[in-house]
């Protein structure tokens, strides 16, 4: 067992006993990561430290289920995390409220135009989208799931994921091109 993997059992060790300085070094190791993945999810910061805490609140209070075997320590508080930023886009708006496609559009934008915006343009693009067509876009383009991933995850069809990411994509290219033009 390296250093690291001793330090992190050690940590979860005293997580499991609810020692509040293991839980606080828990906070400290995975907070920049999870704080950039609920600054991608919510409207706001206020949001995204509620929701953060949220999440890391449930983490504390299933550490006992958290199995090395099945995800590593961070994609086991990852996941958590998106589901906690799904329940309060949840109980913000709701989510299948939207069309449906059978294809989603796919919609050009030169990458030229990304290079030339900051990581915060992008993020600060991202957050107009409406609540639904955002967490669509951040589960398939920033984590990776699938529409069926999706659909399940957020208890839609697989057509309505996809009309909301057509719907995302639409978007920021306008908004896109309203920046360039600007």
């Amino acid at each position: 067992m390296t250093g690291d993997e001793q330090e992190i059992q050690k940590i979860l060790e005293g997580c499991k006993k609810e020692d509040r300085k293991a839980q606080e070094q828990l906070y400290r190791n995975y907070y920049r990561a999870m704080a950039s993945l609920c600054l991608r999810y919510t409207k706001n910061e206020s949001d995204a430290v509620e929701v953060l805490n949220t999440g890391f609140f449930k983490v504390y209070k299933n550490i006992h289920r958290y199995d090395s075997t099945k995800a590593s320590l961070y994609t086991w508080i990852r996941t958590i995390i998106i589901n906690c930023c799904l329940d309060h886009i949840k109980s913000k708006q709701n989510i299948s409220g939207a069309g449906e496609l059978s294809q989603a559009d796919i919609i050009h934008v030169p990458p030229d135009v990304f290079t030339k915006m900051s990581a915060a343009d992008i993020l600060s693009l991202v957050r107009q989208l409406p609540t639904a067509t955002q967490a669509v876009f951040n589960l398939y383009v920033m984590e990776g799931y699938s529409h069926a991933e999706i659909a399940k995850i957020a208890g839609i069809s697989e057509g309505t994921s996809k009309w909301h990411l057509s719907e995302a994509r639409k978007k920021l290219q306008v908004m896109i091109k309203e920046q360039k033009d600007k």
